[in-house]
């Protein structure tokens, strides 16, 4: 079986940073993809606010610049996911969907997915009408009437994205406010193809057993119940961490780590990105906790005196 220092699961922005710091530290580092390589990042259209692009990017060609320096620092890149962690004994052993690997220790970066309303509905017509995705379905939609739910970035960039495909867009939001950022306020609500629909939630999802046709509203200072026709239903209410069942997890989902730390509840597992950060969903915040997992990780695996040399120099890794 093949043995390397530092394992990384996830290949979003926490999963590509603790692999370059890793490699940066001389440590052997095989990074595993996961199904979907970059995670949550690649549906972003347009990124203003990650350091380094004035003129934005979108989240695929962000995540390509980053497996692109992950790759030419010379860490092992599989793409499959890792099913099973080993925790009785370090090294850890590590089961994919094809390699076993020993692991001194390992890296969770393995993000979050999708949250769903849970309403009736919701699952009959997902992929019929439902979505939580404007990236990969807003093009379907040109020309038509469209819904999105939520308040915050994601729910304004997916309305503001797809009202540059369909005809109407209707943002519909439990309270009377956003918590966007103010520049993405002051777009939307200049928007004229995007209206609002406040203190309101969907309570049922209704088709013709083919494809969505209206969903049932509630609003809740109204006290009263209606009807929006719409031809598509994006869900932009936050993620659920993907989490591997081997650590603790809090009562959200979200891996446990002590504050300032990314060290889990298993000696040599640390986690990063949003399958531990349950405030900052910002990809400079997730690449930031993977550069402190890494770090964490050399610090470790040197007390624990498993490297032939001192795996980090803190004045040098820190400075640079």
């Amino acid at each position: 079986m093949d043995r390397v220092q530092v394992l990384i699961i996830g290949a979003g922005p926490a999963g590509c940073t603790a692999a370059i710091y890793a490699a940066r530290a001389g440590l052997s580092a095989v990074m595993f993809t996961g199904a979907r390589v970059g995670g949550q990042l690649t549906q972003a259209t347009e990124i203003e606010n990650f350091p380094g692009f004035p003129d934005k990017i979108s989240g695929v060609d962000l995540v390509e610049k980053m497996i692109q320096q992950v790759k030419k620092l010379g860490v092992s890149i599989k793409f499959e996911s890792i099913k099973d962690i080993e925790t009785t004994a370090r090294p850890f052993e590590c089961r994919g969907e094809k390699s076993k690997i020993a692991a001194d220790t390992v890296i969770m970066a393995t993000g979050a997915t999708a949250k769903w309303l849970g309403v009736k509905g919701e699952d009959k017509y997902k992929g019929a009408g439902v979505s939580a995705c404007a990236t990969c379905d807003g093009f379907f939609y040109k020309g038509k009437a469209v819904a999105v739910i939520g308040g915050g970035n994601t729910a304004v960039v997916d309305a503001l994205f797809l009202a540059k495909h369909a005809k109407e867009v209707t943002l519909i939001h439990r309270k009377d406010s956003l918590r966007a950022e103010q520049i993405l306020q002051d777009r939307i609500f200049n928007n004229p193809k995007i209206s609002f629909k406040w203190n309101s939630h969907v309570t049922e999802i209704c088709g013709d057993d083919n494809k969505l046709t209206h969903v049932k509203i509630y609003d809740a200072k109204e006290k009263s119940e209606g009807i929006l026709k719409t031809d598509g239903l994006f869900v932009a209410i936050g993620h659920v961490p993907k989490g591997i069942s081997v650590v603790e997890i809090d009562e959200a989902g979200y891996v446990k780590t002590p504050p300032g730390s990314t060290q889990t509840s298993v000696r040599g597992i640390f986690a990063a990105g949003d399958v531990m950060e349950q405030h900052y969903k910002q990809a400079v915040i997730a690449a930031g906790r993977g550069c402190q997992a890494a770090l964490e990780a050399a610090h470790f695996l040197m007390l624990e005196q498993r490297t032939e040399r001192p795996a980090l120099l803190a004045t040098s890794a820190i400075r640079h």
